[in-house]
């Protein structure tokens, strides 16, 4: 294991959680996740300075509040109809729902509650609105290689980013 420091141009692997206030777990990554630091991979608020100059076998923690993290909660992305106009492979809390606006934009939605013959979707990300506790541990610290400098060049995000 090296112990290189984070900086811009390095390969950062690791592992994470996301934490509400209350210590549930909202999302959760045990298999590490890469990316070149200073890079394009949008990264969620503050975690690229938190991280920076740490090492390999470091544990960070943040807390994020909404503004900081995916954003405030948008009731306006909420829609509720009859279960009857849905098609039933959506009839179960959970379920992804793509739908594509006016302009041509496709946004997911999520099943989120389905009551008295209602099923409501929901388009906020599942942080949205929420205090975050994000805990991190850095696998490992190096210069990637040419084909993960070409990769940072394409437009994918760490699942922890947002758009």
């Amino acid at each position: 294991m090296t112990n290189q420091t984070i900086r811009n141009g390095k390969l950062v692997s690791l592992t994470y959680s996301i934490c509400d206030q209350s210590g549930s777990v909202l999302e959760q990554s045990d298999l590490p996740v890469s990316y070149i630091h200073g890079g394009r991979t949008e990264i969620i608020g503050g975690m690229d300075q938190a991280l920076a100059g740490k090492r390999a076998g470091d544990r960070v923690q943040l807390e994020l509040r909404p503004d900081q993290g995916v954003g405030p909660y948008d009731p306006n992305l909420t829609f509720t109809d009859a279960i009857d106009n849905v098609p039933p492979q959506f009839w179960h809390v959970g379920a992804e729902v793509q739908m594509q606006s006016e302009s041509g934009d496709v946004k997911t939605f999520y099943v989120t509650r389905i009551e008295d013959g209602q099923l409501t979707v929901d388009g906020n990300h599942p942080l949205a609105g929420k205090d975050l506790r994000i805990e991190i541990e850095i696998r490992e610290v190096r210069d990637p290689t040419e084909q993960e400098h070409m990769e940072d060049g394409m437009a994918h995000a760490a699942p922890w980013g947002h758009h």
